[in-house]
């Protein structure tokens, strides 16, 4: 038993296993072809506490920390779901943490709780058209105007974009590019604010993803969150819980895809032998085996590391990635990220050319999981950010 291995833990797996075996198996390859999650998913998500796992109680979560994120994170992959499943219904995950690390009574009785209830969807605007991983570059200007914000710009890539009913907005609260960065949450329907095009992509198709404008769009200075100019730091230290999520999308990815490899070699026949008879193909399973495993340690292992500093206190405040702090856990989280990614392409590739032709095809499950898997070494800050933050760990 570990800590990420508990009795408390074993009963959030069985109740994660069992709600995607009764909600989301029967209908996923439905919101696949329609390009979009249902919302009655959130409301039911939230119903069985899975929803607001990770959000304190205080706040009208479910409770738990990182580590119980983590599991529901994997449980849902190895159960039959996708990472655009959770990137779905999960969003939340990065949309609310920013609020309710700053304690805005009134921001988390109108957004937070509502979200995390299930009848309320948020997003996270960050990705500007001209820029990614330069968050200092960003050019979304917000200009103060008594006791609102008039905001320009754009955004894209936003995930639950289409659906979200108010987006976590980054905005430059100087002039465009000076790194003074603030967050506005912005409600949809706010004149000025259009979502536009829902933005089609090579996986991940049941998680909508959008591209934002704002033209003079009037926002309260009521729905800032934390003081002006003081975004950038609690970005920058949110990426860690991010990644890390991605990170355990890419490892029970590749767990997932080696249950559904095995399965294939023992009851696929060739020349009249079952594949897993064949030595090559064991010793190809093997590799699988290792690699995803090896993965899953290591994350678990940072994870560990990150959560301890993480651990609800007295005050009830969220758990949030803030608290790191310091180079030595970054760059740890960056080499966990690029490690559960590298062993996720491998194992999705090797696990597709298993399944021979079938695995081409659209009704297997592990095409999916092949298609879904290259977001996962672009979000977040790419395998390339992620070698230039281990880099500068090093000291070069």
């Amino acid at each position: 038993m570990t800590i990420v291995d508990t009795p408390e833990r074993r009963q959030l797996r069985e109740l994660t296993r069992a709600f995607v075996t009764r909600e989301v198996l029967p209908h996923l390859a439905d919101w696949e072809r329609a390009g979009v999650v249902p919302r009655s998913l959130h409301e039911t998500a939230a119903r069985v506490g899975l929803l607001g796992i990770g959000f304190p109680e205080s706040v009208g979560g479910s409770g738990g920390d990182l580590l119980d994120s983590i599991v529901v994170t994997e449980e849902i992959i190895r159960s039959g779901g996708s990472s655009g499943l959770i990137a779905a219904l999960f969003t939340h995950g990065i949309a609310l943490p920013h609020i309710v690390a700053a304690q805005d009574e009134h921001l988390i009785d109108t957004y937070v709780r509502p979200t995390l209830g299930g009848t309320m969807i948020g997003a996270l605007a960050i990705t500007e058209p001209d820029g990614g991983s330069d968050v200092a570059a960003i050019r979304t200007c917000a200009v103060r105007d008594g006791d609102h914000y008039v905001v320009n710009g754009a955004k894209t890539y936003i995930t639950s974009g289409v659906r979200a009913d108010f987006v976590t907005t980054a905005v430059c609260t100087d002039f465009p590019g000076s790194g003074s960065l603030s967050l506005l949450v912005i409600d949809k329907g706010t004149p000025g604010f259009t979502v536009g095009r829902r933005l089609e992509k090579l996986g991940w198709h049941c998680s909508d993803t959008a591209e934002l404008s704002f033209v003079d769009v009037r926002v309260p200075v009521a729905n800032r969150v934390g003081p002006e100019d003081t975004a950038f730091l609690a970005v920058m230290q949110q990426f860690a819980a991010e990644r890390l999520s991605l990170a355990t999308s890419a490892y029970a990815t590749a767990q997932r895809c080696v249950d559904l490899a095995v399965r294939w070699c023992r009851d696929r026949s060739t020349f009249g032998r079952p594949l897993a008879s064949r030595q090559l193909v064991r010793h190809r399973l093997a590799e699988m085996h290792t690699r995803a495993e090896a993965a899953r340690a290591y994350v678990h292992e940072v994870a560990e590391r990150v959560a301890r500093p993480l651990q609800l206190g007295a005050s009830g405040a969220a758990p949030r990635a803030g608290a790191v702090g310091g180079q030595p856990v970054v760059t740890e989280v960056a080499m966990a990220k690029n490690v559960a990614v590298a062993a996720c392409d491998h194992v999705v590739d090797a696990a597709l050319q298993l399944h021979g032709g079938f695995g081409y095809l659209r009704d297997a499950e592990v095409e999916r999981h092949y298609r879904d898997a290259r977001i996962l070494g672009i979000g977040g800050g790419t395998t390339e950010i992620m070698n230039e933050i281990i880099a500068k760990g090093m000291g070069l």
